[in-house]
């Protein structure tokens, strides 16, 4: 019984440790700014183009580091036509761009050669934070960008930009 005993503390004494330096590196990880809740900033997003094929990026201005991800990494890793010009690109391709260049971008097009689904791309940079966002939808519902940028502007608002 004391083996039991003693491989039980062994045990848990290395989850804990496991556990503190998974919270180590989850705080020196990027973040959002102060007092923007990314919950609350997740459902104004969700609200406004949320959507199984949308991804929205947050990233520091300069590097396009990210600091806050819409949607699951499968999906922000899509390559989607890029509507500016032959080729394909992802929103992370977007956010990279308008990090560097702090360009506002609104962009659109059909995804398919039917005609029967669309992507619409959306970027730019947030008032006074050093962060720029790049946001994507595709579908047979997709917005176009300038009516995604109104909609990410509203809902970096709602998030508490």
């Amino acid at each position: 019984m004391p083996r039991a005993g003693a491989a039980f503390a062994r045990a848990a004494l290395t989850l804990a440790a496991v556990t503190l330096a998974a919270q180590a590196l989850a705080g020196c990880g990027p973040r959002l700014p102060k007092g923007v809740d990314p919950d609350k900033l997740d459902q104004a997003v969700s609200d406004a183009i949320g959507g199984a094929q949308t991804c929205m990026l947050i990233g520091r201005q300069g590097s396009g580091q990210v600091v806050w991800r819409y949607n699951s990494h499968t999906i922000c890793a899509r390559a989607l036509p890029a509507c500016d010009g032959p080729g394909l690109r992802t929103v992370d391709d977007l956010l990279k761009a308008t990090a560097k260049d702090g360009q506002t971008r609104t962009l659109s097009c059909n995804s398919v050669a039917d005609g029967s689904r669309g992507v619409g791309w959306s970027s730019g940079a947030i008032d006074g934070r050093g962060l720029v966002y790049a946001a994507v939808m595709e579908g047979d519902r997709a917005l176009p960008g300038r009516i995604m940028a109104e909609k990410v502007e509203g809902a970096l608002q709602d998030g508490g930009f």
